[in-house]
This record gives C-alpha cells, sequence and structure tokens, in this order.
C-alpha cells in the first residue's frame, strides 16, 4: 500500500525520524532548522526593504534621505521578523506548501505592516518612514516570500532528478470532474509516488476540458488507445466512480495492455479521512458480481432508536458488522453477547472508539446455550430487539464434530427463541444461510431445524420472529476469500473443490444491512432474501483474485481436490414449496414458507438436542428423517433427483422462484 505525506497543519512539523542526513553539515542544518530560517528571512526583508526604498525614491541608495534606510531598515525587519514568528510562518515544510501557506503568508505581511503604520506613527521622532514605502514593501514581502517557497515544490514536482524522473511514470486518472483533477494534482504533489498523473479520462464523452495543467485527454472508449499513445501502464480510478461490473470490464480490458488499476479514496472521503491517503489494489469487494444494494434505512431508526438491542455472536464476522451498522441509528444500549473473550473485546473498544455519545456499549461473555446466563442477561436489560448471528458456520468442521454443530446451532437458539418469548422480546431476527435449503451438510441440517423451529415458536408468540438467508459473504472469517489470499501469497496452489462449483457472494456490510432491514420490515414469519444476482462461479473468482494481485493469469496454479462431506456444487435460496413474493425493497424477496406446527418442531428440536451426544450415526440417522434431502447426493456433488429440488429461479426475474 503507497501513502501520500500530508502536509503539516497549524504549524505542526511532519515526522523527520526517517530522513537520513549524508554528512555532519545536513544533520547541523537539521538541528537549526528553525534559526537559520529566522536568519533567512532577516535577510529577505532586509532586502525587500532596500528594494521598496530603490522603487520609491528612483535611486539604487537613497542618499538624500538615508535615514530611511538606517533607521527604518532595522525598525520594519524586527517587527516583520516578530510577527512571522509568533504567527508561527517558519514552522511550515516548504517542500509541501499550499495556497493556504501563501495565503498565510501575505496574512502576515499585512498585519506586520499594520503594525509598523502604528509604531511609525506613534513614535516620538520626528522621523518617519514614506508611506508608500511601507506599502510597496508589503507587496514585495508577498510576493519575494511566495515565490521563494513556491519554489522548493516547484522544484520537486517538475524538475526532479533524472533517476526520480525516470521512476514516475505517466499515469491516468479516470473523472472528468474538478474534485477528480484536484485528487490528480494532490498525486502529482507528491514526488515519492511513482507515478504522475499526465491527463484525466471522462467516463462520456465530453468536450475537452483543462485544469490547470492537467486536461481530460478522452474517454473511457478510448481507454486502450490513449494508455498506448502516451506509454501508460496505471489507471488511477476514484472509489465509489464505478459499479462492480464497470470495474470487471475496466480490468478485463486493461488486463490485454498490461496496464494496473489502482483505486484512490474519493476527495470528500480523503479530506475526512485524516492525515495519510491510501492507494490500495483493487479489492475482491470492488468485482462484487453486481451492484451493491444499498438498503432503505428509514425504517430501522424506528426499530432502533432510543431502544435496548442484543447481538449475538457480536464478535464475528457478521455480529460485529451488525453491531457497527446499529450504532448509526442510536441505540440507548447495545448488548453484545459473544463466547469469543479477544474478538468481543477488539469490538466494543473499536465502538467505544468510534462512537462516542448516549449510547451504552455492553460486552457480555456468555455461551447462547447457558440457558441460565442468557436468562440473567434478558432479564437484567430486557432487550426490545434481538440480533442473533451465533452460530457454528464452518461445512468440514461442523461434519467432524456432530455434537457440538447440533448443540450451538440448534440448542443455541432455542435458548435465544425460548426467552426472547419469555421476557417479551418484541422482535428477533435469526442469522441463517442459503445451506439450510436442501441441505447437504449437518451446518445446513441444523441452521434448518434452527429455521424451523423460530418460525414454528412465531405462530403462538406475541415476539415476531424473522429470518434470513444470505449466501457466501466476501472476507468473512473462514470464507474462500481469506484462503485464496493466503494460498497466492505463498505461490500457489490455489485449491478448489470442484470447477463446477458456484456460489452466491455478498459483502459484510451488505449482509449486516439485510439482517438489520429485515428487522424493521418483517411482521413475524417471514424468511428474507437478498436478492444477489446470479451464482459465481469459485474458479472464476479464483482468477479475479489472481489478477488483483497484480499475476499473470497463469502464474498460480489451481488445483481441484474434490468435493468435501456435505459440500454441494451450487446453494438455493428457496425450497420449492415455498411463495417467493417481492417487498418494498426491490433488493429483498421474502418466503412465505410451509407451515411447522409447533408441538411437533418442538418435540423434534428437543429429541434432536438430546442426542447431541449420542453415536454421530444416530444424529445423522435421525436428521435423515426429519430433512430428507439431507446426505442425498451423489459421487460427484449433486443432490439425488428423487428429493423434492427448490425451483431455479428464471433469468432476468426479480420475483424469486
Amino acid at each position: 500500500m503507497s501513502e501520500f505525506p500530508s502536509p503539516s497543519e497549524n504549524g505542526s512539523q511532519p515526522d523527520v525520524s526517517g530522513l537520513k542526513s549524508t554528512s555532519p553539515f545536513l544533520e547541523w542544518v537539521k538541528n537549526y532548522r528553525l534559526p537559520l530560517l529566522m536568519l533567512f528571512h532577516l535577510g529577505v526583508f532586509l532586502f525587500v526593504f532596500w528594494a521598496s526604498l530603490v522603487v520609491r525614491f528612483e535611486s539604487w541608495f537613497p542618499h538624500h534621505t538615508p535615514q530611511h534606510f538606517w533607521l527604518g531598515m532595522p525598525l520594519v525587519a524586527s517587527i516583520q521578523l516578530a510577527v512571522f514568528y509568533f504567527m508561527k510562518n517558519f514552522h511550515g515544510w516548504w517542500r509541501y506548501v499550499t495556497f493556504a501557506d501563501l495565503v498565510s503568508t501575505a496574512q502576515c505581511a499585512v498585519i506586520a505592516t499594520l503594525v509598523i503604520f502604528a509604531v511609525d506613527y506613534l513614535a516620538i521622532s520626528d522621523f518617519q518612514i514614506s508611506r508608500g514605502c511601507i506599502l510597496i514593501n508589503c507587496a514585495f514581502t508577498i510576493l519575494v516570500l511566495s515565490v521563494l517557497r513556491s519554489l522548493l515544490r516547484f522544484w520537486d514536482e517538475r524538475i526532479p532528478s533524472r533517476s526520480l524522473r525516470e521512476k514516475r511514470r505517466p499515469a491516468l486518472m479516470l473523472g472528468s470532474s474538478s474534485d477528480v483533477a484536484k485528487l490528480a494534482h494532490l498525486v502529482n504533489s507528491r514526488p515519492a509516488l511513482s507515478c504522475r498523473v499526465i491527463g484525466l479520462v471522462s467516463q462520456e464523452k465530453v468536450r475537452e476540458t483543462r485544469f490547470s495543467d492537467i486536461s481530460v485527454v478522452g474517454h473511457l472508449g478510448e481507454l486502450s488507445a490513449l494508455c498506448k499513445k502516451h506509454e501508460v501502464r496505471t489507471v488511477y480510478v476514484p472509489a465509489g466512480s464505478l459499479e462492480a461490473k464497470a470495474m470487471r470490464d475496466l480490468i478485463d480490458k486493461t488486463r490485454e495492455d498490461n496496464v494496473q488499476i489502482h483505486v484512490v479514496p474519493e476527495l470528500n472521503r480523503l479530506l475526512e479521512g485524516g492525515t495519510r491517503i491510501p492507494v490500495r489494489e483493487v479489492s475482491v469487494d470492488d468485482l462484487l458480481r453486481r451492484p451493491p444494494v444499498k438498503l432503505d434505512q428509514e425504517a430501522i431508526q424506528d426499530m432502533v432508536a432510543g431502544k435496548t438491542v442484543l447481538v449475538t455472536g457480536a464478535g464475528g464476522s457478521i455480529g460485529s458488522e451488525l453491531c457497527r451498522q446499529l450504532m448509526a441509528f442510536g441505540p440507548d444500549r447495545l448488548v453484545m453477547l459473544g463466547r469469543g473473550e479477544n474478538r468481543l473485546y477488539q469490538i466494543n473498544r473499536e465502538l467505544c472508539r468510534d462512537f462516542e455519545g448516549s449510547t451504552e456499549i455492553l460486552p457480555v461473555l456468555a455461551s447462547i446455550t447457558d440457558r441460565r446466563r442468557v436468562a440473567e442477561i434478558m432479564a437484567t436489560h430486557r432487550p426490545v430487539v434481538v440480533f442473533h448471528a451465533a452460530a457454528h458456520k464452518h461445512v468440514p468442521l461442523t461434519e467432524n464434530n456432530v455434537g457440538e454443530a447440533v448443540v450451538n446451532n440448534v440448542l443455541g437458539t432455542k435458548v435465544i427463541a425460548d426467552l426472547a418469548d419469555e421476557y417479551g422480546v418484541q422482535k428477533m431476527v435469526m442469522v441463517s444461510t442459503d445451506k439450510a435449503v436442501n441441505p447437504t451438510s449437518l451446518m445446513g441440517c441444523t441452521k434448518q431445524m434452527a429455521e424451523r423451529y423460530c418460525l414454528a415458536l412465531g405462530s403462538k408468540s406475541k415476539t415476531k420472529y424473522v429470518v434470513t438467508r444470505f449466501g457466501n459473504v466476501l472476507g468473512s472469517a473462514g470464507s474462500v476469500v481469506p484462503l485464496f489470499k493466503e494460498q497466492i501469497s505463498r505461490g500457489g496452489p490455489i485449491t478448489i473443490t470442484d470447477p463446477r462449483m458456484t456460489r452466491f457472494f455478498m459483502t459484510i456490510p451488505e449482509a449486516a444491512q439485510l439482517v438489520v432491514q429485515a428487522g424493521s420490515m418483517g411482521e413475524g414469519g417471514e424468511i428474507f432474501v437478498l436478492e444477489m444476482g446470479e451464482p459465481v462461479l469459485i474458479e472464476d473468482l479464483a482468477r479475479d483474485m489472481i489478477r488483483l494481485g497484480g499475476l499473470p493469469a497463469n502464474s498460480i496454479d489451481i488445483v481441484y481436490t474434490g468435493i468435501r462431506p456435505g459440500e454441494k456444487l451450487y446453494e438455493e435460496l428457496y425450497y420449492g414449496d415455498e411463495q417467493s413474493l417481492p417487498t418494498s425493497h426491490e433488493k429483498i424477496l421474502t418466503a412465505y414458507h410451509r407451515e411447522f406446527p409447533y408441538e411437533s418442531t418442538k418435540s423434534s428440536v428437543e429429541n434432536l438436542i438430546g442426542l447431541a451426544y449420542k453415536e454421530e450415526s444416530a444424529i445423522r440417522a435421525y436428521l435423515n428423517q426429519l430433512v430428507p434431502e439431507f446426505g442425498a447426493i451423489d459421487s460427484n456433488g449433486d443432490v439425488l433427483q428423487d428429493v423434492v429440488r427448490p425451483r431455479r429461479r428464471p433469468s432476468g426475474s426479480t420475483q424469486g422462484v
């Protein structure tokens, strides 16, 4: 990651601890920088005053009025030196000079001039300095210091050394607005960067526009030709300027020309984000194969603001993001329940740092399977809304730890759901997964049974129980993306179980927003699903990540290891008998499910929990009775044809199944 250094503000100096001195003289200069600068400025002030006298009296030396020089010079120079010092005008670094610094120089010169006028007017002596000379001196001071202070930056940016000039390769930046132009100038003001922006590329055809020394050189459709014409190997893209599909198309186009894409923050984010500005490679989140979903958050405000909210699994990827999202709506109290001490500590520290305000943040260590402890938490804090994100989610681990999966995913959900009913929680939102549909893994089975129990309990409870389903979450702990990154960093190979395997993908913020949005929309008994577009081939995702790492497409081997126990080639979001309907949000669908009678569902769940620490074969056999499709896969990972399959969504439909 590259970073831009930041100019000093309010007289503060940047860290120079990393600068290397090449000689004792340079070390001495660095140690006595401020006195030397003051001495230099004193010389400038003396010279400027002499020049103002020359202009005023049209003589190289005012022989007929020597008192103007010998008496006025020390007075004027000392006042200017004092004013510039006390206004900390010496303390900045000239190589980072900005327009604001030049304005500050002008302010100091004007204030010094007013002081000189006042002292000259109040002087007891009959001697007075020519007022015209004082005004000329002010103008010359601003002009000379502005030029001198700009020279070093001009030298760094325009006349670099030969070695530096060879390193700074030409680059283009996407966009044609004034903000993009300012961002390009900021890139060019940092000589340590390897690239220099020579032109802007508009997304659409526009007339030629020039911003100082940077102009719009063409439009996006001409990018390949522009890169060849200007010998460009880097294109900067301001964050958020392209949607995911457009970003993918851009990378596909530039890959053939050996051009790299770098993402830089948009100008507003840059101005708000502190003193250092990151330039990063394109991330997988940038290549989500659909536009990121932006959810309507107005209803969430009524559900969360001023109320007590409980989040289980608060230290996990989804749970911690849920806490971040909820804090934006100002709950009165946020109770974060988690079993992992370190992760709970980290999210608590982050929220206390970033959200100082009226919200009370309470991290609570507890296991969701401990009914007595959870009941104590419910009784103490009386949450109005519960978001249940705690679960064991890794398919291979749950296949090898069957009893723990049943206890955590089924018993834990039953404990939270029962206590939500007992303590009068208004709404409980359960986080589920697409693996619960036609499950072929033990994890998927346990999540389906947890879904059933919540929905069945909701049929007799005043508490509104809502379920959310979504696919794989990009970048979450244990997901395929961190695994691929690690494998690429080691030089490969990337391991994929089957070249035909597909998955639905969403980002962590999208997943958390779906859960929160479902809570605000749900009236009880619904299963909400985010419209995630078409499923993505895992192999395509792996090849994208190789490219994003700046590596040739064939530089990392991809090895196929075979489908693991419990894995399917593809995931589904609905059962065939679940009626999928649109909601008030165009990107969220709801599935009105088959009925689950409470008594029979409760009995099945309790029997399953009773088998949790029995023989694994007994648990699997009972799950096969409850969920007939469980384990019904052939050697290729396909669900057997005699098992009811979910209906596939018609291409282009937004109505679900």
